[in-house]
Protein backbone atom coordinates (compact mmCIF):
# COMPACT_ATOMS: atom_id res chain seq x y z
CA UNK A 1 0.00 0.00 0.00
CA UNK A 2 1.39 3.41 -0.93
CA UNK A 3 2.19 5.92 1.77
CA UNK A 4 -0.67 8.11 2.93
CA UNK A 5 1.70 11.04 3.28
CA UNK A 6 2.24 13.63 0.56
CA UNK A 7 5.32 13.27 -1.64
CA UNK A 8 7.04 16.17 0.17
CA UNK A 9 7.57 14.00 3.28
CA UNK A 10 9.18 11.28 1.22
CA UNK A 11 11.49 13.85 -0.33
CA UNK A 12 12.29 15.37 3.05
CA UNK A 13 13.02 11.97 4.60
CA UNK A 14 15.31 10.84 1.78
CA UNK A 15 17.08 14.21 1.70
CA UNK A 16 17.58 14.26 5.47
CA UNK A 17 19.09 10.77 5.55
CA UNK A 18 21.39 11.47 2.62
CA UNK A 19 22.53 14.82 4.02
CA UNK A 20 23.47 13.16 7.30
CA UNK A 21 25.30 10.29 5.59
CA UNK A 22 27.20 12.53 3.18
CA UNK A 23 28.19 14.75 6.13
CA UNK A 24 29.48 11.68 7.97
CA UNK A 25 31.49 10.62 4.90
CA UNK A 26 33.15 14.04 4.73
CA UNK A 27 33.93 14.06 8.45
CA UNK A 28 35.36 10.55 8.28
CA UNK A 29 37.42 11.48 5.22
CA UNK A 30 39.07 14.51 6.79
CA UNK A 31 39.30 13.61 10.47
CA UNK A 32 38.99 9.86 11.11
CA UNK A 33 41.48 7.03 10.66
CA UNK A 34 41.99 3.53 12.02
CA UNK A 35 44.29 2.90 14.94
CA UNK A 36 47.34 0.85 13.95
CA UNK A 37 46.99 -1.28 17.07
CA UNK A 38 44.22 -3.74 16.23
CA UNK A 39 43.21 -5.07 19.64
CA UNK A 40 40.45 -7.68 19.20
CA UNK A 41 40.36 -8.85 22.81
CA UNK A 42 36.90 -7.36 23.37
CA UNK A 43 35.45 -8.59 20.06
CA UNK A 44 33.22 -11.26 21.68
CA UNK A 45 31.67 -8.63 23.99
CA UNK A 46 31.45 -6.24 21.04
CA UNK A 47 29.36 -8.82 19.18
CA UNK A 48 27.14 -9.34 22.21
CA UNK A 49 26.46 -5.63 22.62
CA UNK A 50 25.73 -5.28 18.90
CA UNK A 51 23.16 -8.08 19.09
CA UNK A 52 21.62 -6.41 22.15
CA UNK A 53 21.18 -3.05 20.48
CA UNK A 54 20.18 -4.06 16.96
CA UNK A 55 18.24 -7.25 17.68
CA UNK A 56 17.24 -7.14 21.34
CA UNK A 57 15.97 -3.56 21.51
CA UNK A 58 14.44 -3.84 18.03
CA UNK A 59 12.20 -6.74 19.00
CA UNK A 60 11.60 -5.48 22.54
CA UNK A 61 9.74 -2.54 21.00
CA UNK A 62 7.75 -4.72 18.59
CA UNK A 63 4.85 -5.41 20.97
CA UNK A 64 2.22 -3.24 19.23
CA UNK A 65 -0.13 -5.24 17.03
CA UNK A 66 0.19 -2.96 14.00
CA UNK A 67 3.59 -1.33 14.47
CA UNK A 68 6.10 -4.19 14.20
CA UNK A 69 7.71 -3.02 10.94
CA UNK A 70 8.29 0.48 12.31
CA UNK A 71 9.49 -0.68 15.72
CA UNK A 72 12.24 -2.85 14.28
CA UNK A 73 12.94 -0.92 11.07
CA UNK A 74 13.15 2.57 12.54
CA UNK A 75 15.26 1.22 15.40
CA UNK A 76 17.78 -0.08 12.86
CA UNK A 77 17.83 3.27 11.05
CA UNK A 78 18.33 5.28 14.24
CA UNK A 79 21.07 2.95 15.46
CA UNK A 80 22.91 2.95 12.13
CA UNK A 81 22.93 6.74 11.90
CA UNK A 82 23.57 7.25 15.61
CA UNK A 83 26.60 4.95 15.82
CA UNK A 84 28.43 6.89 13.13
CA UNK A 85 27.72 10.24 14.77
CA UNK A 86 28.72 9.03 18.24
CA UNK A 87 32.04 7.69 16.90
CA UNK A 88 32.77 11.16 15.53
CA UNK A 89 31.55 13.05 18.61
CA UNK A 90 33.28 10.73 21.07
CA UNK A 91 36.48 10.92 19.03
CA UNK A 92 36.55 14.72 18.99
CA UNK A 93 35.80 15.01 22.70
CA UNK A 94 37.91 12.13 24.05
CA UNK A 95 40.51 11.01 21.50
CA UNK A 96 41.33 13.92 19.19
CA UNK A 97 45.06 14.44 18.65
CA UNK A 98 47.25 15.65 15.78
CA UNK A 99 44.15 16.60 13.81
CA UNK A 100 42.80 13.05 13.69
CA UNK A 101 40.35 10.79 15.49
CA UNK A 102 41.63 7.23 15.88
CA UNK A 103 39.02 4.46 15.65
CA UNK A 104 39.40 1.38 17.82
CA UNK A 105 37.08 -1.48 18.61
CA UNK A 106 36.55 0.11 22.01
CA UNK A 107 35.46 3.43 20.49
CA UNK A 108 32.89 1.63 18.32
CA UNK A 109 31.72 -0.31 21.38
CA UNK A 110 31.24 2.97 23.27
CA UNK A 111 29.22 4.30 20.31
CA UNK A 112 26.98 1.23 20.27
CA UNK A 113 26.52 1.43 24.06
CA UNK A 114 25.33 5.04 23.67
CA UNK A 115 22.56 4.07 21.24
CA UNK A 116 20.19 2.59 23.88
CA UNK A 117 19.52 6.17 24.98
CA UNK A 118 17.95 6.82 21.58
CA UNK A 119 16.06 3.53 21.47
CA UNK A 120 14.69 4.03 24.98
CA UNK A 121 13.50 7.53 24.07
CA UNK A 122 12.00 6.14 20.86
CA UNK A 123 10.11 3.66 23.03
CA UNK A 124 8.49 6.52 24.94
CA UNK A 125 7.20 8.14 21.73
CA UNK A 126 6.70 4.91 19.77
CA UNK A 127 3.91 5.22 17.23
CA UNK A 128 3.46 8.97 17.70
CA UNK A 129 6.42 10.38 15.73
CA UNK A 130 7.36 9.99 12.08
CA UNK A 131 10.85 8.95 10.87
CA UNK A 132 12.00 12.54 10.34
CA UNK A 133 11.14 13.46 13.91
CA UNK A 134 12.85 10.33 15.21
CA UNK A 135 16.06 11.02 13.27
CA UNK A 136 16.23 14.60 14.52
CA UNK A 137 15.57 13.38 18.06
CA UNK A 138 18.32 10.76 17.76
CA UNK A 139 20.98 13.15 16.45
CA UNK A 140 20.28 15.72 19.16
CA UNK A 141 20.11 13.13 21.91
CA UNK A 142 23.37 11.34 21.19
CA UNK A 143 25.10 14.72 20.92
CA UNK A 144 23.91 15.82 24.35
CA UNK A 145 24.55 12.41 25.89
CA UNK A 146 28.12 12.33 24.60
CA UNK A 147 28.69 15.81 26.01
CA UNK A 148 27.18 14.61 29.28
CA UNK A 149 29.70 11.75 29.34
CA UNK A 150 32.56 14.15 28.58
CA UNK A 151 31.64 16.30 31.57
CA UNK A 152 31.19 13.26 33.81
CA UNK A 153 34.50 11.66 32.83
CA UNK A 154 36.64 14.73 32.22
CA UNK A 155 35.47 17.06 34.98
CA UNK A 156 33.71 14.90 37.58
CA UNK A 157 36.24 12.04 37.18
CA UNK A 158 33.59 9.35 36.87
CA UNK A 159 35.01 6.07 35.45
CA UNK A 160 34.36 5.63 31.74
CA UNK A 161 32.26 2.47 32.05
CA UNK A 162 30.07 4.03 34.75
CA UNK A 163 29.49 7.13 32.61
CA UNK A 164 27.83 4.87 30.04
CA UNK A 165 25.47 3.40 32.64
CA UNK A 166 23.68 6.77 32.73
CA UNK A 167 22.41 5.91 29.24
CA UNK A 168 19.23 4.40 30.72
CA UNK A 169 18.22 7.30 32.92
CA UNK A 170 19.17 9.84 30.24
CA UNK A 171 17.21 8.08 27.51
CA UNK A 172 14.18 7.67 29.77
CA UNK A 173 13.71 11.27 30.84
CA UNK A 174 14.74 12.71 27.49
CA UNK A 175 12.04 10.57 25.87
CA UNK A 176 9.40 11.37 28.49
CA UNK A 177 9.87 15.10 27.95
CA UNK A 178 9.36 14.65 24.23
CA UNK A 179 6.31 12.49 24.94
CA UNK A 180 4.91 15.36 27.00
CA UNK A 181 5.16 17.69 23.99
CA UNK A 182 3.63 15.11 21.63
CA UNK A 183 0.70 14.31 23.92
CA UNK A 184 -2.79 14.29 22.42
CA UNK A 185 -6.01 14.07 24.49
CA UNK A 186 -7.09 10.96 22.59
CA UNK A 187 -4.15 9.07 24.14
CA UNK A 188 -5.91 9.11 27.51
CA UNK A 189 -7.89 6.10 26.27
CA UNK A 190 -5.97 3.14 24.84
CA UNK A 191 -6.84 2.65 21.16
CA UNK A 192 -7.19 -0.73 19.50
CA UNK A 193 -3.95 -0.21 17.57
CA UNK A 194 -2.09 0.42 20.83
CA UNK A 195 -2.85 -3.07 22.08
CA UNK A 196 -0.85 -6.23 21.47
CA UNK A 197 -1.62 -9.63 20.02
CA UNK A 198 0.01 -12.97 20.89
CA UNK A 199 2.49 -12.81 18.00
CA UNK A 200 3.63 -9.26 18.82
CA UNK A 201 4.01 -10.18 22.49
CA UNK A 202 6.08 -13.18 21.42
CA UNK A 203 8.38 -10.96 19.34
CA UNK A 204 8.80 -8.62 22.30
CA UNK A 205 9.59 -11.58 24.53
CA UNK A 206 12.20 -12.71 22.03
CA UNK A 207 13.85 -9.29 22.27
CA UNK A 208 13.69 -9.49 26.06
CA UNK A 209 15.42 -12.88 26.07
CA UNK A 210 18.23 -11.67 23.82
CA UNK A 211 18.76 -8.62 26.02
CA UNK A 212 18.70 -10.84 29.11
CA UNK A 213 21.30 -13.23 27.66
CA UNK A 214 23.74 -10.54 26.54
CA UNK A 215 23.31 -7.92 29.27
CA UNK A 216 26.34 -9.18 31.27
CA UNK A 217 28.51 -8.27 28.27
CA UNK A 218 26.99 -4.77 28.16
CA UNK A 219 27.92 -4.17 31.81
CA UNK A 220 31.39 -5.73 31.56
CA UNK A 221 32.78 -4.87 28.13
CA UNK A 222 34.63 -1.71 29.28
CA UNK A 223 35.51 -2.90 32.78
CA UNK A 224 39.13 -3.71 33.66
CA UNK A 225 40.06 -7.31 32.89
CA UNK A 226 40.55 -8.20 36.55
CA UNK A 227 37.00 -7.09 37.36
CA UNK A 228 35.18 -8.61 34.37
CA UNK A 229 34.32 -11.90 36.05
CA UNK A 230 32.73 -10.35 39.14
CA UNK A 231 30.83 -7.89 36.90
CA UNK A 232 29.37 -10.77 34.91
CA UNK A 233 28.47 -12.72 38.06
CA UNK A 234 26.72 -9.77 39.67
CA UNK A 235 24.81 -8.86 36.53
CA UNK A 236 23.62 -12.42 36.05
CA UNK A 237 22.39 -12.81 39.63
CA UNK A 238 20.71 -9.40 39.64
CA UNK A 239 18.81 -10.21 36.45
CA UNK A 240 17.82 -13.61 37.78
CA UNK A 241 16.33 -12.09 40.91
CA UNK A 242 14.55 -9.31 39.00
CA UNK A 243 13.01 -11.99 36.77
CA UNK A 244 11.73 -13.80 39.85
CA UNK A 245 10.29 -10.52 41.15
CA UNK A 246 8.61 -9.93 37.79
CA UNK A 247 6.66 -13.19 38.00
CA UNK A 248 5.83 -12.82 41.68
CA UNK A 249 4.59 -9.22 41.44
CA UNK A 250 2.80 -9.76 38.12
CA UNK A 251 0.51 -12.35 39.70
CA UNK A 252 0.10 -10.33 42.90
CA UNK A 253 -0.96 -7.13 41.11
CA UNK A 254 -3.30 -8.76 38.59
CA UNK A 255 -6.93 -8.71 39.69
CA UNK A 256 -7.46 -12.14 38.13
CA UNK A 257 -4.28 -13.56 39.64
CA UNK A 258 -2.74 -14.21 36.21
CA UNK A 259 0.64 -13.37 34.69
CA UNK A 260 0.94 -10.37 32.39
CA UNK A 261 3.41 -10.63 29.52
CA UNK A 262 3.78 -6.84 29.59
CA UNK A 263 4.98 -7.07 33.19
CA UNK A 264 7.54 -9.72 32.24
CA UNK A 265 8.88 -7.47 29.48
CA UNK A 266 9.00 -4.57 31.90
CA UNK A 267 10.72 -6.00 34.95
CA UNK A 268 12.88 -8.87 33.71
CA UNK A 269 15.64 -6.51 32.58
CA UNK A 270 15.45 -4.21 35.60
CA UNK A 271 18.17 -6.05 37.52
CA UNK A 272 20.70 -5.62 34.72
CA UNK A 273 19.90 -1.92 34.48
CA UNK A 274 20.17 -1.33 38.23
CA UNK A 275 23.35 -3.31 38.89
CA UNK A 276 25.27 -1.78 35.98
CA UNK A 277 26.70 1.01 38.14
CA UNK A 278 28.07 -1.22 40.90
CA UNK A 279 28.50 -4.62 39.21
CA UNK A 280 32.29 -4.31 39.18
CA UNK A 281 32.54 -3.36 42.85
CA UNK A 282 29.99 -5.64 44.59
CA UNK A 283 31.91 -8.41 46.36
CA UNK A 284 28.99 -10.44 47.73
CA UNK A 285 26.35 -12.10 45.53
CA UNK A 286 23.55 -11.49 48.02
CA UNK A 287 23.92 -7.74 47.46
CA UNK A 288 23.47 -8.13 43.69
CA UNK A 289 20.49 -10.46 44.22
CA UNK A 290 18.87 -8.02 46.64
CA UNK A 291 19.43 -5.11 44.26
CA UNK A 292 17.89 -7.08 41.41
CA UNK A 293 14.89 -8.02 43.53
CA UNK A 294 14.30 -4.38 44.47
CA UNK A 295 14.69 -3.30 40.85
CA UNK A 296 12.15 -5.83 39.63
CA UNK A 297 9.75 -4.81 42.39
CA UNK A 298 9.83 -1.07 41.68
CA UNK A 299 9.61 -1.78 37.97
CA UNK A 300 6.34 -3.71 38.35
CA UNK A 301 4.90 -1.24 40.86
CA UNK A 302 5.85 1.66 38.62
CA UNK A 303 4.15 -0.03 35.68
CA UNK A 304 0.98 -0.70 37.66
CA UNK A 305 0.60 2.61 39.49
CA UNK A 306 2.79 5.33 37.94
CA UNK A 307 2.23 4.83 34.22
CA UNK A 308 -1.50 5.56 34.40
CA UNK A 309 -0.80 8.56 36.62
CA UNK A 310 1.69 9.92 34.07
CA UNK A 311 -0.83 9.58 31.27
CA UNK A 312 -3.84 10.96 33.15
CA UNK A 313 -2.38 13.72 35.31
CA UNK A 314 0.99 14.67 33.78
CA UNK A 315 -0.07 14.27 30.13
CA UNK A 316 2.92 12.02 29.43
CA UNK A 317 2.01 9.04 27.28
CA UNK A 318 4.81 6.48 27.68
CA UNK A 319 4.05 3.94 24.96
CA UNK A 320 6.54 1.26 26.03
CA UNK A 321 6.64 2.03 29.74
CA UNK A 322 10.33 2.98 29.59
CA UNK A 323 10.06 4.77 32.93
CA UNK A 324 9.32 1.48 34.66
CA UNK A 325 11.70 -0.64 32.59
CA UNK A 326 14.74 1.65 32.52
CA UNK A 327 14.16 4.90 34.42
CA UNK A 328 13.26 3.71 37.91
CA UNK A 329 15.76 0.79 38.00
CA UNK A 330 18.51 3.10 36.75
CA UNK A 331 17.79 5.65 39.48
CA UNK A 332 17.78 2.86 42.05
CA UNK A 333 21.08 1.51 40.76
CA UNK A 334 22.80 4.90 40.72
CA UNK A 335 21.72 5.70 44.28
CA UNK A 336 22.62 2.20 45.48
CA UNK A 337 26.10 2.56 43.96
CA UNK A 338 26.67 5.82 45.82
CA UNK A 339 25.52 4.25 49.10
CA UNK A 340 27.67 1.15 48.56
CA UNK A 341 30.71 3.28 47.75
CA UNK A 342 30.36 5.12 51.06
CA UNK A 343 29.54 2.10 53.23
CA UNK A 344 32.28 -0.10 51.75
CA UNK A 345 34.97 2.41 52.70
CA UNK A 346 33.47 3.87 55.86
CA UNK A 347 36.11 4.01 58.56
CA UNK A 348 39.03 3.32 56.20
CA UNK A 349 42.07 5.56 55.99
CA UNK A 350 40.92 7.02 52.66
CA UNK A 351 37.21 7.34 53.41
CA UNK A 352 37.23 11.03 52.52
CA UNK A 353 38.61 10.23 49.05
CA UNK A 354 35.85 7.70 48.46
CA UNK A 355 33.31 10.11 49.90
CA UNK A 356 34.49 12.69 47.38
CA UNK A 357 34.12 10.14 44.57
CA UNK A 358 30.60 9.32 45.75
CA UNK A 359 29.78 13.03 45.71
CA UNK A 360 31.10 13.32 42.15
CA UNK A 361 28.91 10.42 41.05
CA UNK A 362 25.91 12.06 42.68
CA UNK A 363 26.79 15.14 40.65
CA UNK A 364 27.03 13.05 37.47
CA UNK A 365 23.59 11.52 38.16
CA UNK A 366 22.09 14.96 38.78
CA UNK A 367 23.74 16.28 35.64
CA UNK A 368 22.33 13.43 33.55
CA UNK A 369 18.81 14.01 34.88
CA UNK A 370 18.91 17.79 34.44
CA UNK A 371 20.42 17.64 30.95
CA UNK A 372 17.94 14.98 29.83
CA UNK A 373 15.01 17.05 31.10
CA UNK A 374 16.17 20.32 29.53
CA UNK A 375 17.36 18.79 26.24
CA UNK A 376 14.20 16.68 26.00
CA UNK A 377 11.94 19.67 26.54
CA UNK A 378 13.77 21.74 23.92
CA UNK A 379 13.88 18.87 21.44
CA UNK A 380 10.21 18.08 22.01
CA UNK A 381 9.31 21.71 21.32
CA UNK A 382 11.36 21.57 18.11
CA UNK A 383 9.58 18.41 16.97
CA UNK A 384 6.17 20.07 17.26
CA UNK A 385 6.94 22.39 14.33
CA UNK A 386 4.65 21.77 11.35
CA UNK A 387 7.75 21.60 9.14
CA UNK A 388 8.27 17.97 10.20
CA UNK A 389 4.71 16.94 9.23
CA UNK A 390 3.89 14.98 12.38
CA UNK A 391 1.52 12.08 11.78
CA UNK A 392 -2.18 12.73 12.38
CA UNK A 393 -3.72 10.98 15.36
CA UNK A 394 -5.58 8.53 13.13
CA UNK A 395 -2.19 7.28 11.86
CA UNK A 396 -0.70 6.67 15.31
CA UNK A 397 0.62 3.14 15.95
CA UNK A 398 0.06 2.13 12.32
CA UNK A 399 2.72 0.70 9.99
CA UNK A 400 0.63 1.45 6.92
CA UNK A 401 1.48 5.14 7.21
CA UNK A 402 5.13 4.39 6.38
CA UNK A 403 5.55 0.90 4.93
CA UNK A 404 4.46 -0.74 1.71
CA UNK A 405 2.31 -3.83 2.08
CA UNK A 406 1.82 -6.31 -0.79
CA UNK A 407 -1.68 -6.90 0.50
CA UNK A 408 -3.71 -6.01 3.54
CA UNK A 409 -4.19 -9.13 5.61
CA UNK A 410 -7.46 -9.51 7.42
CA UNK A 411 -7.04 -8.53 11.04
CA UNK A 412 -3.78 -6.68 10.55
Amino acid sequence: MASQYPPSLRIHLSALILVYEISFILLFYFFVSYDDQRDLAIYPEFQDVSVMVFFGFGFLLAFLRRYGFSSTGFGLLLAALGVQWVVIMDGFLFHFSLGKVKITLQSISIAIMSIPAVLISAGAVLGKANPIQLILMAMIEVTIFTMNRWIAVGILQVPNHISLMYVHVFGTYFGLMIAWWLYHPSLSQKAEKETSKPVSHLFAMLGTLFLWAFWPSFNSVLVETRLKSVTIYNTYFAMASSSVAAFALSVATNKDGKLSMAHIHTATLAGGVAVGFSASSIQHPWIAITLGLLAGTISILGSVFLQKCFNTHLRIHDTCGVHSTFGLPSLLGAVAHIILTITDHWGSSNQFLWGYMALMELGALSLSIVLSFIAGLLTGFLLTFKLWRAPPVRKYFDDQAYWEFPHLAVGY
